[in-house]
């Protein structure tokens, strides 16, 4: 016997405070005012923007300088790769590792495994849905711990403008490589893993009501 979900019972979940309520009797929810809906409004459309978007800008913050470094020798512009070549070289090989899955790897990882869970939903994927919902879990994990390198430049700035030898300023890179990781959590947050499940439901109850039709005394 098939469980019946609350979005077929007509219950909505309040996305602002989290009451479960019918929709058919709020359009809004009678504790916050926020609106109601059984899913996000337009979810997969604002899912697909974002993340392509965070696609175009991938390169840039791998091509670009994140850091500007000026001295008496001259001007020193670093990429993220060649951070990661110089410190590899340096002998800071467990460095340049975690610089390297930071930064490079992990914002990769996410925008494919994203790109997988959208394709899921709109090819109505007959998978396993809780992998795909755990999936969607760690990308809302490993999301707040994607600005290494922002971070790692911040602290550098900070630190040799102290000096009066080198003067150290970020580079356009930084620019692109945050907007990456801001554009990739938002496209996660617009996703409703909700969609997964209703795939698996849906296919269900179509087989459900096949195996009526076919039993059904003529």
């Amino acid at each position: 016997m098939r469980a019946i979900t609350a979005a077929e019972q007509g219950f909505a979940l309040c996305e602002v405070c989290g009451r479960l309520d019918k929709m058919a009797e709020h359009a809004r929810c009678p504790r916050c005012n926020a609106p109601l809906h059984r899913r996000k409004p337009h979810s997969l459309e604002r899912s697909w923007a974002l993340l392509i978007a965070a696609y175009v800008l991938y390169l840039p913050a791998n091509l670009l300088p994140i850091m500007e470094t000026r001295s008496l020798f001259g001007v020193q512009r670093d990429t993220i790769m060649s951070g990661v070549a110089f410190l590899w070289n340096s002998g800071s090989w467990m460095l340049a590792l975690i610089v390297f899955v930071a930064s490079v790897a992990v914002p990769l990882l996410k925008l494919l495994s994203l790109t997988a869970l959208l394709l899921a939903v709109q090819r109505r994927s007959q998978g396993e849905p809780l992998q795909h919902a755990r999936l969607y879990r760690l990308l809302e994990l490993v999301g707040r711990w994607s600005m290494l390198d922002v971070y790692v430049v911040a602290i550098l700035v900070a630190l040799v403008q102290a000096q009066s030898l080198a003067t150290m300023a970020p580079g356009p890179g930084v620019l692109a490589f945050g907007a990456v990781v801001v554009l990739s959590m938002l496209a996660t947050m617009a996703f409703d893993p909700r969609l997964l499940w209703d795939i698996k439901t849906n296919s269900k109850s179509e087989k459900e009501r096949r195996e009526r039709e076919r039993t059904a005394p003529v």
